[in-house]
């Protein structure tokens, strides 16, 4: 090899470590297209969000004034439908009374309502099988061997707590968050906080 071809392959490999006017513009050109597809991009992102009408749905207050002991009440909160009972003394009696080994889904009745407040019970009212919606409601419907709801698809039975004590449903009627805005009042969508 010559020295001048020495020359060359050295100026050009000491070239190519320092940074060019070209590398320079392929650097500021690819920030400017990212930060371009990102301003791009976010309004669909943004479009995820759950809108107002939605946000509004988030919580649902119930009255409870009106309900007598003994009675049910169905409301709607995201689209679910929610059951609200005024147990009687006998109900949770039956309740507390009931072994957890006789439970499919072992779950205490004072893990299932508020402290002080177990005359409501407040669950989601969709059966944990296939969702179908319980019969229980109203007085004149079969409310099973255990005075709670039966699902009227395959026959699961829930007690006056929502837990499931026969049939083919795996789990508890599910209990949804919610908080006590007053002695008779609700609100479905909200957990209680934490006194700090």
């Amino acid at each position: 090899m010559s020295a001048k071809t020495m020359d060359k392959t050295m100026s050009h490999a000491d070239k190519s470590k320092t940074p060019t006017r070209r590398d320079f513009l392929i650097l500021t050109a690819g920030a400017v297209g990212a930060v371009g597809t990102a301003a791009a991009v976010w309004p669909f992102i943004d479009s995820m969000n759950p809108s107002a009408d939605v946000l509004a749905q988030s919580t649902t207050d119930v009255d409870l004034s009106a309900i007598e002991a003994g009675q049910a009440i169905t409301v709607m909160w995201q689209g679910k439908p929610v059951f609200i009972r005024h147990r009687t003394p006998e109900e949770i009696n039956a309740a507390e009374q009931t072994p957890m080994s006789e439970l499919i889904d072992p779950q205490s009745d004072e893990a299932r309502v508020k402290k002080g407040k177990a005359q409501w019970l407040v669950v989601v009212g969709i059966c944990t099988h296939l969702g179908c919606v319980p019969n229980g409601q109203k007085p004149t419907q079969d409310r099973g061997k255990y005075g709670g709801w039966l699902c009227p698809c395959h026959g699961s039975l829930y007690d006056t707590s929502g837990r499931v004590r026969r049939g083919p449903a795996p789990l508890n009627l599910l209990v949804p968050p919610y908080t006590f805005l007053s002695d008779t009042s609700i609100r479905i969508g909200a957990e209680e906080k934490a006194n700090a």
